[in-house]
């Protein structure tokens, strides 16, 4: 992933930034940087709009220092000293989040937590595991894997990611149809407060202990503490994987199947719909004109998997779905976490990006209809497509794909900004969920009050105010 250098005229300026200083007496010369390589790495995430603007001169700077904890101790110290110096802290993991939750400043510190990425404690027995915060996803699950172990919990990012920050944006990875989201797998947090003290929670399986802390800051992407220490509830592997596939008439024949498959009370844990657009761009061997593409992945005891076919089987016959063949399902199972770079597009002059929502099963087919209508409204588009990607009980999770190249190159910022808008806005008038599991950071931020209402910006208000009064932590994210 390679991000643009860009000129900072304050660059010599923030050399001599106090708070520099500072935090080398707090934890050490070797845990504060002012490499120019390095403050140019941790400028921003992955997010296109940040791309797009340092192609286009308006990028981030740098900030005035990174700071790279080894330990929480070090974290507390370096939170100490930017509270008392009244210096913003901009949290950073592996910075493969894609909402802009992350922009550097010049007078802000960026919190690298890529080196606390030692493994606590993986306990077999009670099938507890303890990762610090900068831990990558993939390295997590590899250590698990040797003991016979998984997460159940694998985003598209999972190379590229760290399981704080898998907190910090409340993710949701590929399996969770039966596995859940990032919440159905912690067990515990370790956070450090805007004040320093460090919040533990106890590693209980469940408890009415008042409201969940967890919660707090599952999904608050850096404003209110620092994940420091992340507990997973994990699960054994599976004995036995085997894979479906169908073709459905249309979207909403397939909105159908998925629907009764769950609430059967089935849970193939991998469940993904493709429209026809998608299944000619990404399937072209399976291109049947207007059908979808349903595609499964069922694992577990053998004798439940083979019980769970059965039923699918049964239920898409019944529901006029005919059977695809499986070998698509191991296609993508091969490609899964391969992601084009953004270069690729950039350089091409192409506006592309994709959107998550999610919404209750009688809005969904709704959303999806009047989303990509507005979406192909846009002057030049060139693909403008949905698929499916987790299943619920009770509703189903949409991902709109776009890809514009506008006329002007100087419109790409607002060609860009006019998709999103298209599909929120959609989205919210169809009653869906405008975030899935990507969390709001810039891109979404000015759709919250209408996503949680005025006594829901209330609540995230006095939390800030609360927990984080100086409003040093992430500024600008969730709240403006």
């Amino acid at each position: 992933r390679r991000f643009k250098t860009i000129e900072n005229p304050k660059r010599k300026n923030m050399m001599s930034n106090p708070i520099i200083e500072k935090l080398r007496q707090a934890v050490g010369n070797d845990k504060i940087s002012t490499e120019d390589a390095l403050l140019q790495e941790r400028r921003h995430d992955y997010s296109f709009i940040s791309q797009l603007d340092d192609l286009q001169g308006r990028g981030a700077p740098v900030a005035a220092c990174v700071a790279m904890p080894a330990n929480t101790a070090d974290v507390v110290k370096i939170v100490n000293t930017c509270r008392e110096n009244n210096t913003t802290i901009i949290p950073f993991g592996l910075g493969s989040g894609v909402v802009a939750g992350v922009i550097a400043h010049p007078d802000a510190v960026m919190l690298d937590m890529s080196s606390m990425k030692r493994i606590r404690k993986i306990d077999t027995h009670n099938l507890l595991a303890t990762f610090e915060a900068g831990v990558r996803g993939s390295d997590a699950e590899a250590a698990l894997v040797k003991q016979g172990l998984m997460l159940g919990h694998y985003p598209q990012s999972i190379d590229v990611s760290s399981v704080g920050g898998w907190v910090a944006t409340r993710a949701c990875g590929q399996f969770s149809s039966a596995y859940g989201s990032i919440e159905d797998v912690v067990m515990a947090l370790e956070v450090v407060l805007p004040n320093g003290e460090i919040l533990e929670t106890r590693q209980t399986p469940r408890a009415s202990a008042g409201p969940d802390l967890k919660e707090i800051f599952l999904g608050s992407e850096g404003t209110l503490g620092i994940v420091t220490a992340v507990t997973f509830s994990v699960r054994w592997q599976p004995e036995k994987r085997e894979y479906t596939a169908f073709y459905a008439p249309n979207m909403n024949k397939g909105f159908e199947l998925q629907r009764n498959i769950m609430q059967h009370g089935w849970e193939p844990p991998v469940m993904r719909q493709y429209d026809h657009t998608e299944v000619k761009r990404l399937f072209p061997d399976q291109y049947r004109g207007e059908d979808s593409l349903l595609i499964m992945v069922h694992e577990g005891p053998a004798g439940r998997v083979a019980a769970e076919i059965k039923e699918c089987l049964e239920i898409a016959g019944d529901l006029g779905c005919d059977p695809a063949p499986t070998a698509v399902v191991e296609k993508w199972f091969v490609d899964r976490n391969h992601v084009s770079s953004f270069d690729e597009f950039l350089t091409q002059g192409v506006v592309v990006d994709t959107i998550e929502i999610a919404a209750v099963w009688d809005k969904i087919g709704g959303i999806y209809k009047s989303a990509l209508s507005s979406l192909n409204e846009v002057e030049n588009m060139v693909n403008a497509s949905a698929h499916s990607s987790h299943c619920y009980r009770s509703g189903l999770n949409l991902y709109f794909t776009f890809a514009v190249i506008p006329a002007d190159s100087e419109k790409m910022s607002d060609v860009y900004h006019e998709c999103w808008r298209r599909v929120l806005e959609a989205t919210h008038a169809g009653g869906g969920g405008i975030a899935h599991h990507h969390g709001i950071g810039r891109i979404r931020r000015d759709w919250m009050p209408a996503e949680v209402g005025d006594a829901g910006m209330t609540v995230l208000r006095a939390l800030k105010k609360t927990l984080d009064p100086e409003g040093i932590m992430n500024p600008g994210v969730l709240l403006k």
